[in-house]
């Protein structure tokens, strides 16, 4: 009996304490359900897009009710309350944080934001780096010029094997202007544009994501980048046709060169940022950098593929080396004038 009045004490017990949390969770939410209430009012009016309905007490109660809900739900978590309570809360809480802390800026927005001044006064905010950048590509190209004219066995070594093909040292004169002219509806045109882009869009990609190496590797990455080009423009020039491989190349390496410079740009103002962080710490300094730096590099990616199709469908409907210069320098302009003089920076933005 003793054993059995001991199981049944026990039972009672159980039920005290579970009527006991049910009276507690009655009783918080009795004292807070009003708020709760106010607060779900509100951030489902925000939800179907009713703003106009919001009153300027709303909008003040907001911030102020979402405070004392996230209070209330972390009171309901340390004192074990019911789950469907905490389940409500945690729904509430996630939905006004969404509103209070939420982005207020739409897809159209960001990209009228971005274009409409962000990108552009990124880029001029990494100028001194892009000014290192460029002399570095112009200092590659020479090296890599002189470096074959010194020994032709060097251009093996500078030009990547996909995009030798019939531009050879010996090559002839013919020869390297067949691979300028007419061939637009050859298949080896499209493989060596393809393999061009790829190669081209690859190294933009490293020499930023490399950058927080104190910008050492963007550095090695311009001059080597760059080296081939200066290798390619030597053996056109040995055969006389460095304006007509010049124009063949401009219809899309304006915008492809200047992409890798904005990358090569910001992945020298990471390093930089790093290196030198003056009165910040690195960590700090590398994220103000990096947040400067992505809004350069989302713009080096529309630039590369603005500058695929330029590859793909310009060489295709443009046969003349003055075509290809009036298209490969008007994009050039455009860029210059857009970075350089539109000088108005979206308010809020980041980049200045």
């Amino acid at each position: 009996m003793a054993i059995f009045g001991l199981f049944g004490g026990t039972a009672d017990a159980q039920d005290a304490a579970i009527v006991a949390a049910a009276l507690r969770s009655d009783r918080f939410r009795q004292e807070r359900e009003r708020d709760w209430q106010r607060l779900e009012e509100i951030v489902r009016r925000m939800e179907s897009g009713r703003f106009r309905k919001l009153s300027d007490a709303d909008v003040l109660e907001l911030p102020v009710l979402y405070r004392t809900v996230a209070s209330s739900l972390s009171v309901a978590r340390e004192t074990s309350l019911d789950a469907a309570t905490l389940a409500y809360l945690e729904g509430l809480v996630q939905r006004a944080w969404f509103q209070v802390y939420g982005p207020r800026i739409t897809l159209w927005g960001w990209l009228r934001r971005f274009f409409g001044g962000e990108w552009s006064a990124a880029v001029r905010a990494i100028g001194p780096e892009l000014l290192v950048a460029l002399t570095l590509m112009v200092a590659g190209t020479v090296v890599g010029w002189l470096l074959c004219a010194q020994d032709p066995d060097w251009y093996y070594s500078l030009v990547p094997g996909g995009f030798q093909d019939e531009r050879v040292p010996g090559a002839t004169h013919e020869v390297l202007r067949q691979t300028l002219f007419g061939m637009q509806d050859k298949d080896g045109l499209s493989i060596f544009a393809a393999s061009l882009f790829s190669h081209n869009a690859g190294i933009a990609i490293l020499c930023f994501a490399l950058g927080f190496a104190f910008g050492v590797p963007p550095l090695l990455l311009l001059i080597q980048n760059t080296a081939t080009l200066g290798a390619m423009l030597w053996l056109f020039h040995g055969q006389g046709l460095t304006v007509d491989f010049v124009g063949w190349l401009s219809i899309h390496g304006t915008t492809e060169l200047f992409a890798i410079l904005l990358a090569g740009g910001a992945g020298l103002h990471v390093g930089r940022s790093m290196a030198f962080p003056g009165q910040r710490s690195i960590l700090a300094a590398a994220a103000e950098a990096g947040q400067r730096a992505a809004v350069v590099m989302a713009g080096v990616v529309l630039m590369l593929v603005l500058a695929g199709m330029l590859e793909g469908l310009g060489r295709q409907l443009i046969d003349n080396t003055m075509g290809r210069y009036v298209v490969g320098y008007s994009m050039l302009t455009l860029w210059l004038v857009y970075f350089f003089a539109f000088r108005r920076v979206p308010q809020g933005s980041e980049a200045r």
